[in-house]
């Protein structure tokens, strides 16, 4: 996808030029109203861990991959971003799977501990449902933030990766955990994410203590995500530490073993995931980099309204890549 010009071509809008800034009002700024698509709902069984969620949009058009779209860290199927994204590609004919990790979204209270950054273990199941459900469709996994590094890691790990997927997308993923936990938790410039990020954990934390007594409890007084990386990631996700769980689940550790087109959208003014990370990193033939200068954390507000109607250039992008990935086989078959 060499012509794929527009996976660079992001302007800040004038009003919010820097990385913190897109961050912030990408997460908060209203959107226009769309047709919500009707969705099934299902529910998956993630081994002893518990049971997530799933919504299946299906597709108008039967000849179109699959899209699998996954949530960050806080968020789930009903975040801004993922109905916004699911809905635009639905309009084009696409069919999508909007993900639930475990304590997330409609799924909170359904298992007995929370998801992290290295659960690639439950998105391989979510992928394999996916195909069950359509054996014959190419599939198109897209992870945004820490989905981003769980797909990553997902497929530079030792599997083999099922051939009905077409490319994947990992957008703004935090490849070195460390860093970006760290960065979170103690830049003061930060703190305002922080502390967001705590207050969305902390729901899914009361579901899991309400439905889970024996668990171990997420409900500490714990004030940065560092700090509950330390106390319950790690231990919840049988790590020995917290910087097992870094060093284990860090997808910079992965991407050279990539065999899969894999392409990865991050700014690099991103506040949480700095740019010079993916130069440090050994990277696989099979990985694309995009890097616009600007966008922040999943921000990417636009001077130009884009072709779809507004200044979301991220689902721009997003759907342009779909569509250009899926057209390139198209064009190959004929």
């Amino acid at each position: 996808m060499k012509s794929a010009k527009y996976m660079e071509s992001f302007e800040a809008h004038w009003a919010v030029p820097g990385g913190i800034s897109q961050t912030i009002i990408g997460s908060q700024l209203r959107d226009q109203h769309f047709p919500c698509p009707p969705r099934i709902r299902h529910e998956l069984h993630i081994g002893s861990k518990g049971r997530v969620i799933l919504y299946e949009i299906e597709p108008k058009d039967k000849t179109t991959p699959i899209v699998l779209l996954a949530h960050g860290m806080g968020g789930c199927s009903e975040s801004g971003y993922m109905k916004r994204i699911s809905t635009k590609l639905w309009m084009r004919g696409y069919g999508v799977l909007l993900i639930n990790h475990l304590g997330c979204g409609p799924g909170m209270g359904l298992s007995s501990r929370l998801w992290n950054g290295g659960s690639s273990d439950d998105l391989e199941k979510m992928i394999a449902f996916v195909i069950q459900r359509y054996p014959e469709a190419l599939l198109i996994p897209i992870g945004f933030s820490l989905s981003g590094n769980v797909l990553l890691k997902y497929l530079g790990e030792d599997r083999e990766t099922p051939k009905n997927i077409l490319g994947a997308l990992a957008v703004n993923p935090p490849v070195d955990l460390r860093v970006a936990s760290r960065i979170i938790s103690k830049k003061w410039s930060c703190a305002l994410f922080n502390k967001y990020y705590m207050r969305l954990i902390r729901n899914q934390a009361v579901a899991l203590v309400n439905h889970f007594p024996s668990a171990l409890s997420p409900l500490k007084n714990l004030k940065t995500i560092w700090d509950f990386d330390v106390s319950y990631t790690a231990p919840a996700g049988g790590f020995k530490d917290v910087d097992d769980y870094y060093d284990q689940s860090s997808a910079k550790h992965f991407l050279k073993e990539i065999k899969t087109p894999t392409f990865i959208l991050s700014a690099k003014d991103d506040p949480f995931v700095p740019g010079h990370l993916f130069d440090e990193a050994m990277m696989s033939e099979k990985v694309t980099l995009y890097q616009p200068k600007k966008g922040g954390h999943m921000g990417y507000i636009a001077r130009q309204v884009t072709p779809y109607g507004d200044r979301r250039w991220m689902d721009y992008a997003v759907l342009e890549w779909v569509q250009e990935l899926h057209k390139g086989v198209y064009c190959k078959a004929l």
